[in-house]
């Protein structure tokens, strides 16, 4: 990584490096020139304490991932999220349809409905990241600052990852699922906002204020699309 593109994780400050490697393989941890701190004491741990850090929204360990780490998976973290995400809903519609046949697991695999499901979760999300970026970008601009799309853009796709856990709670599927799945949402969304603050160093207020406008925007397209579909099949059994 390129000097200067650093972050102290604490007081967010610049940072030419992030440590010193002297000779015989010795390694010092650089200190922040303004706070006087390791600049990212995360170096030195291991990437489950890292995300287990991140799960609890430490903001240290968002500035870890977002600056002081070259991680360029979030398109492919963003694909498998919303693979888990169609296979929710697949699996949701497919449960009211009971079945005795076995074979019937492999059939539904090659039905169009997990395909179109993952169209829509994916129109979903882009809808919901134009929301949360036109939000931003309105407030950047009434305070006379410029916004890059790409590092937030980066930032939400990561902090999305909490979506992989409706894996499990499909798995172990039992009564209280609804509300598993209310807490999944609640948790990307609270990871989304910091991730928001991380990048843009901003209020927590203005973080909020965009994923919930992100959210709205979303809710508002979603049940667009059920309202359209529901006409749609009125109209087609009319015919």
């Amino acid at each position: 990584m390129a000097p200067g593109l650093f972050k102290c994780i604490e007081g967010n400050e610049d940072a030419n490096e992030l440590h010193r490697d002297y000779s015989n393989g010795i390694l010092r941890i650089t200190k922040c020139s303004s706070c006087k701190k390791p600049v990212d004491k995360y170096i030195e741990y291991d990437p489950v304490i890292v995300l287990i850090y991140a799960t609890l929204c430490k903001i240290q360990a968002f500035r870890h991932i977002l600056f002081n780490t070259e991680i360029n998976i979030h398109w492919k973290l963003c694909v498998f999220c919303l693979l888990c995400e169609a296979y929710l809903r697949w699996s949701l519609l497919q449960g009211s349809q009971a079945s005795s046949d076995p074979a019937d697991i492999i059939r539904y695999t090659k039905e169009w409905e997990f395909y179109c499901l993952f169209a829509l979760a994916a129109l979903e999300l882009a809808v919901f990241c134009i929301g949360v970026l036109f939000i931003l970008w309105m407030a950047q601009r009434c305070c006379g600052s410029s916004l890059e799309f790409a590092p937030l853009l980066k930032a939400l796709l990561l902090s999305s990852y909490g979506k992989v856990l409706l894996i499990p709670a499909v798995i172990w599927e039992h009564d209280f699922s609804p509300l598993c799945f209310s807490l999944i949402r609640l948790f990307v969304l609270t990871s989304n906002s910091q991730a928001i603050r991380v990048i843009l160093n901003c209020s927590r207020r203005l973080s909020l204020l965009a994923v919930c406008g992100g959210l709205l925007l979303e809710t508002w397209v979603a049940q667009a699309l059920k309202t359209l579909q529901v006409c749609s099949q009125d109209y087609l059994s009319m015919l």
